[in-house]
């Protein structure tokens, strides 16, 4: 595995991300990367302190950092802004 693995957090209930980490810390990541945009934020810090407080103590939350983003609708053209997340995890 790469250094860096990178999870993108969607509309999957918050265990199946929890898993997927497990499984690439089970595979040797040293360090992994959630992403979340919009209304997956929550999900995304519930994964971490999932991962965090109950499964893998030995992980800890590395650094995270907020942005919004500026995405434009392919059918009106219009641009909105949306939040997006990246909370980095490590041994």
């Amino acid at each position: 595995m790469s250094e860096t693995d990178t999870v993108l957090i969607g509309k999957k209930p918050v265990m199946n991300y929890v898993l997927a980490c497990l499984t690439l810390l089970q595979n040797g990541s040293k360090s992994i990367t959630l992403k979340a945009r919009g209304k997956a934020i929550s999900k995304a810090v519930d994964t971490a302190q999932i991962l965090v407080k109950r499964f893998a103590t030995d992980v800890k939350i590395k650094n995270i950092s907020i942005d919004t983003e500026q995405v434009k609708d392919s059918e009106t053209g219009a641009t909105s802004n949306v939040s997006s997340i990246y909370i980095e995890l490590g041994k």
